[in-house]
């Protein structure tokens, strides 16, 4: 027993050592955000702020194509009207094979059209990026933190953007930015964020927690835009399943119930 226990001790700390080693996975702030929990929904105003930091900042490097512009007015999400939603979409160009005798051309976009692609730079499509990012673990990937927390995509991508600490280096002739939540310490994305980089409407602030905030949670809508539609119906399953538990509790009490008397007055002679 005791040759057992040292060995097993052994193990967990050459496996506890190859963890650190191998770099560590990044600090995610768990932020609050409205559409978490069982009954969370968006903010539509929150959603909207978040598409105009992506419009003016992250448009320039990343892309859209899963996201249809016609969805902008869907109910439950960015909620603009349907005028809002042609008039920001006319604002995009979009590449028509069919245009110039097959030879494809660049046209106004239309609402049935999807957010352009955008990969000049080789920078990754950000339609699924708020599912595809874990932001919590657990220990050593046990995932008891995704059970507790969930997935944590959004708060991984605010964490991203708020966690430069301006330390830079340069390796195999590559910049590398150092980022606290960002896995291993360094990566090749300059900040995007520098504090009062849009301006709001309504007055909303401006730094940059608050704008990373924004985006993380528009971002979370384009990669589960049906997200309270999906709550409201899994909320309403369980309470019928609920419902129905109780029902078939009492049926089966008031089925059985003349034989179990029976029993018990042949028990009691």
């Amino acid at each position: 027993m005791k040759r057992i226990l040292t060995t097993t001790l052994a193990v967990l700390a050459l496996s506890t050592s190859a963890a650190f080693a191998a770099g560590s996975d990044g600090h995610v702030v768990n932020y609050e955000f409205p559409f978490e929990g069982l009954t969370g929904t968006y903010d539509q105003n929150q959603l909207q702020r978040g598409l105009k930091v992506y419009t003016e900042i992250c448009s320039a490097c990343h892309g859209l194509k899963f996201v249809p512009f016609r969805t902008l007015a869907d109910e439950g999400g960015v909620g603009f009207t349907e005028d809002q939603m042609k008039a920001y979409t006319a604002g995009f160009e979009v590449f028509d094979p069919t245009m110039n005798a097959g030879e494809g051309d660049f046209r106004t976009a239309t609402p049935t059209d999807h957010f352009p692609e955008n990969n000049g730079v080789g920078a990754p499509d950000l339609s699924v990026m708020a599912k595809a990012r874990a932001g919590f673990h657990g220990p050593y990937n046990l995932g008891i933190n995704q059970f507790l927390k969930g997935g944590g995509g959004p708060e991984y991508i605010a964490s991203l953007l708020t966690g430069y600490t301006g330390e830079e280096m340069e390796q195999a002739g590559t910049v590398l930015y150092e980022n606290t939540a960002f896995p291993g310490g360094w990566i090749s994305m300059a900040p995007v964020l520098y504090g009062d980089d849009v301006t709001f409407d309504d007055g909303s602030p401006t730094d940059i927690e608050s704008t990373a905030k924004d985006v993380a949670a528009f971002l979370m809508w384009t990669a589960e835009p049906k997200l309270a539609a999906r709550k409201q119906m899994g909320l309403t399953a369980v309470i019928m399943l609920f419902v129905l538990s109780v029902l078939l509790y009492l049926t089966n009490k008031r089925i059985w119930a003349p034989v179990k008397g029976k029993k018990g007055v042949r028990e009691t002679a």
